[in-house]
C-alpha cells in the first residue's frame, strides 16, 4: 500500500493569525485530522493561493466542527470555522473578502458557506465566493486529464482505476456520474467513479470493473485529502472497505493515498476559480 500523506511530522499553519489587513482570501474547506495530509493537501492549496495572489492575506477556515473540535483536543491546534473566520475578519477591519471553497461540489457544505457568509453581506465592503472544483465542463475535462496523469503507471491494459467520492443527498450528486462519462469520453477507459455515502455504490463499481477483462485494481480518493475515508472505507481491512470488497472479488489491490489537493493541476482549477472570485471584489 501507498501511504503517502500520513506521516505524523508535518509542520502545518492553521492560518489564524490576525493582522489580516483590509483585504482576505479565506480558504474554506471541510477539513481532516490526519496532520500530513493537511498539510500536503489543504496546505499546498493555500500556499499555491498566496503565492498567486501576494497581495491578499490568505486564511483558512473548516466547516467540519466535528474535526475541529477533535484536532484541538488532540493537538492543540486551534483552526477557525466559517463563522470565526468571518468574524476574525470583521474584527481585523477586512473591508474586501474573497471566499474560496477547496470543495468539490455545490453539495450541502457549499450551501453552508453560501448561508453562513450572507449573514455577514453588511459586515464588509464587498463578498465574492468562488465555485467549487467541479463547475464547468472545462473543470470536468482538466480534473478527468489530472487524475489520469496522477496514475498513468497503471494503465497497462490489466489495471482499473477506481476513484472514491463522498456523495451527497443534494441533486449535486449526479456530477460522479457525469465524472465517469468525462472519463469514457476522454479515453480514460479504465477509470471508474464511485462514492462511500451515495451512488455510484461499491456495488456498482465493482459491476463496472467485473465487465472489463482487469486483474488488478488500483484505489484513489477522488476528495481533496487523503483522510479518514481514504484509511478506512478505502484502504481499511474491515468488511465494507473497498479493499477487502475488491481482493475477495479476486483483484489483487493497490491503495493510493494521495488526496487531489497534492496535484498541482488539480490546484490550477481552483486558482482560477479563486481568481474570479478576487476579481468580482472590484
Amino acid at each position: 500500500m501507498n501511504t503517502h500523506g500520513f506521516c505524523t511530522a508535518v509542520p502545518d499553519n492553521p492560518r489564524n493569525q490576525d493582522g489580516i489587513g483590509e483585504t482576505e482570501l479565506l480558504v474554506v474547506s471541510f477539513g481532516t485530522s490526519f496532520p500530513a495530509t493537511r498539510r500536503l493537501a489543504i496546505g499546498a492549496i493555500e500556499d499555491a493561493m498566496e503565492a498567486a495572489f501576494p497581495e491578499l492575506s490568505v486564511r483558512r477556515a473548516f466547516t467540519s466542527q466535528r474535526i475541529l473540535d477533535h484536532v484541538q483536543k488532540r493537538d492543540g491546534i486551534f483552526i477557525d470555522n466559517i463563522t470565526q473566520a468571518l468574524d476574525r475578519a470583521a474584527a481585523n477591519g477586512v473591508k474586501k473578502l474573497a471566499i474560496q471553497p477547496t470543495l468539490l461540489i455545490d453539495g450541502l457544505e457549499y450551501r453552508r458557506v453560501l448561508k453562513e457568509t450572507a449573514r455577514y453581506t453588511q459586515v464588509f465592503e464587498a463578498v465574492s465566493i468562488g465555485k467549487p472544483l467541479l463547475t464547468s465542463d472545462a473543470d470536468f475535462k482538466a480534473t478527468a486529464k489530472a487524475m489520469a496523469e496522477n496514475t498513468a503507471r497503471y494503465d497497462d491494459g490489466k489495471t482499473a482505476v477506481c476513484l472514491m467520492g463522498h456523495g451527497t443527498e443534494a441533486a449535486s450528486n449526479d456530477v460522479y456520474a457525469k465524472m465517469q462519462r468525462v472519463f469514457a469520453e476522454n479515453g480514460y477507459a479504465n477509470y471508474f467513479v464511485g462514492t462511500v455515502e451515495a451512488e455510484p455504490t461499491l456495488d456498482d463499481l465493482l459491476a463496472m470493473v467485473r465487465a472489463g477483462t482487469y486483474e488488478r485494481v488500483a484505489l484513489q480518493p477522488l476528495m481533496i485529502v487523503a483522510g479518514d475515508h481514504a484509511a478506512n472505507d478505502m484502504a481499511g481491512g474491515e468488511a465494507g472497505s473497498w479493499k477487502p470488497a475488491f481482493e475477495n472479488a479476486g483483484y489483487s489491490v493497490e491503495c493510493v493515498l494521495r488526496g487531489m489537493g497534492e496535484l498541482e493541476a488539480i490546484r490550477d482549477i481552483l486558482l482560477e476559480h479563486a481568481r474570479e472570485a478576487v476579481q468580482a471584489l472590484g
